[in-house]
């Protein structure tokens, strides 16, 4: 049993050496200031470089959010809360009943991940459309705007295209915890700074 106390205890001390040699490092990186700006241009590569990505895969896509979570249930069991959906919003695809489009209403900060019920085309290019979510009782009507009866080509962000089931629930936590973003974000910066080459 003593030797069981020893050996748990031993390693509790391991982690907290870990920090302190971390924050050791930290600390250096302030006295040496040719080593800490390289290290701020690193921290700015790595944002600059992920700004980039999302802004080629919104030029790819044709979509202003080429990726989205599915933040609630109304569409499962197909699409489940924190799936993460990938879209692209090509002019030269006509939109059918069936498809899964995501659009945000007017308004409204939150986009809606839903299906296309049925489609009114006027002209080429010109349409409205009705949407329900799968799990939903009735059509998105309530969620329209006063007196709106059909949403348009302005409202609809994308159209689904893949999915990965459950990979949006760290944006999930994110939101549903904001001190959960600090300490990622921080924690990111932090091991960015004291990263060795």
């Amino acid at each position: 049993w003593l030797k069981f106390c020893v050996s748990s205890i031993s390693r509790l001390v391991h982690p907290m050496e870990a920090a302190n040699q971390y924050l050791g490092e930290f600390k250096a990186l302030f006295k040496r200031p040719r080593l800490f700006a390289n290290q701020i241009l690193n921290v700015g590569c790595i944002i600059f470089s992920a700004l980039m990505l999302w802004k080629g895969l919104m030029v790819t896509s044709g979509s202003e959010s080429p990726v989205v979570v599915v933040l609630s249930g109304s569409m499962e069991p197909g699409l489940q809360r924190g799936d993460l959906l990938f879209l692209n919003l090509f002019d030269r695809d006509p939109f059918i009943p069936g498809d899964v489009i995501v659009f945000q209403i007017k308004g409204r900060d939150i986009p809606i991940v839903h299906r296309v019920l049925n489609v009114h085309e006027s002209s080429p290019g010109d349409f409205r459309m009705l949407t329900k979510g799968d799990n939903n009782q009735v059509d998105d009507r309530g969620l329209y705007n006063d007196r709106q009866l059909f949403i348009g080509r302005q409202e609809i962000m994308g159209r689904a295209q893949a999915f990965a089931p459950y990979f949006g629930m760290v944006t999930i936590w994110l939101n549903d915890y904001p001190w959960l973003k600090f300490l990622m974000i921080g924690s990111l910066v932090f091991f960015s700074m004291i990263g060795r080459e």
